[in-house]
Parts: C-alpha cells; sequence; structure tokens
C-alpha cells in the first residue's frame, strides 16, 4: 500500500483568511505535485466548489481540543485524607493513602525522602512540606485491576466531599443544585 505525505490544515482559509475555529466544518482540497499533494483549506463562507486541477476534495471538521481534567478539590481536604489514613492496615486503604501521595507529590505538597525495604515490603519515607513529621507510605505494587478500583474511590470521595461543601453553600431549606461537581 501506497503512502502519501499531506500536510496539516494551516488554520486559515485560504480564499478569505479566516481562521478555522475549533469544532468549525470546512474543506480541504487537495493538488497533486509530483510525488506528493498541496493542501488548500477553504471555509464554508470562501467554498464554491472544487477549484480547478484538485486531485480530491472533502468536507471535515477542526478538531475541538480536549481540555485536561483538574482535580478541584482543596488541598487540605487531600492532605487531611493522607494523614487520616496513616495507620490503617487494609490492602484497599494502603493503595488509597499510596495514589494519595502521589497527587500531593505531583501538587508539590509532599517531598519523597527515601525508599526502604523490609523483607519483600517497599516503603516512601516523606514529608508534608507544611511540617517535618515523617510518613512512611507503603508501596502496594499495585495490578491494573487495584488502580482503577482506588481511581473509582477517590473520585467517589472527593465528589462526595465536593457535594457536601456545595450543600454547606445552600440557605437552610434551599436545595443543593441537580448537576454533577467537575473533576
Amino acid at each position: 500500500m501506497e503512502r502519501w505525505q499531506v500536510d496539516r490544515s494551516a488554520g486559515h482559509c485560504v480564499k478569505t483568511g479566516a481562521a478555522l475555529k475549533e469544532g468549525q466544518t470546512y474543506y480541504t482540497v487537495l493538488f497533486e505535485e509530483g510525488d506528493t499533494f498541496r493542501r488548500e483549506d477553504y471555509s464554508e463562507a470562501g467554498w464554491c466548489g472544487p477549484p480547478a486541477g484538485a486531485f480530491c476534495h472533502f468536507k471535515t471538521r477542526m478538531p475541538v481540543k480536549e481540555k485536561k481534567k483538574r482535580l478541584l478539590v482543596d488541598d487540605d481536604v487531600l492532605v487531611n485524607f493522607f494523614s487520616r489514613l496513616a495507620d490503617e492496615q487494609e490492602p484497599s486503604r494502603l493503595r488509597f493513602r499510596f495514589v494519595l501521595a502521589l497527587i500531593l507529590m505531583r501538587k508539590r505538597l509532599l517531598k519523597y525522602d527515601e525508599t526502604v525495604r523490609e523483607g519483600m515490603a517497599e516503603y516512601w519515607r516523606m514529608r508534608l512540606v507544611a511540617e517535618s513529621q515523617v510518613h512512611t507510605v507503603l508501596n502496594p505494587r499495585m495490578t491494573d485491576h487495584e488502580i482503577h478500583d482506588v481511581s473509582r474511590e477517590l473520585s467517589v470521595i472527593l465528589h462526595a466531599d465536593m457535594d457536601a461543601d456545595l450543600d454547606s453553600d445552600n440557605e437552610p431549606g434551599e436545595e443543593s443544585p441537580d448537576t454533577e461537581p467537575p473533576v
């Protein structure tokens, strides 16, 4: 099978000069030039049918850039969850605490000091930036299934916390909104 090199959209209409916006429908025309193709894009306003000499044309849509989902939870809530799980021994809670530690490290609220091995277990010694106390976190070496379970649990807990925050903003007797909180 042969492959041809076709340039990406330049992001504007060659006829009107107007920028092609996210989600906007437009037409692409390809012109054969030796071993490759030259591309021209036309907005719907600038489209009058395929120009002379066109090899082919098609209608398409400018892609919409995916917006990053952000964790919209107060840092103090995350630190509180992390600290409250310090003495837990249940495997699911140890995994949950480990994931919270990774989130706090990414947010630069928790600093890694060292790794300590005891038998087959691996522990990370860490410090919260706001305090000097050492926290020891078991690296549970999670499977894909366990990662999925912890992610789901984290989402449920953080949504519940955010719902509680939303409810506390309402006046007595006022109903809370039916919208889901952003993640």
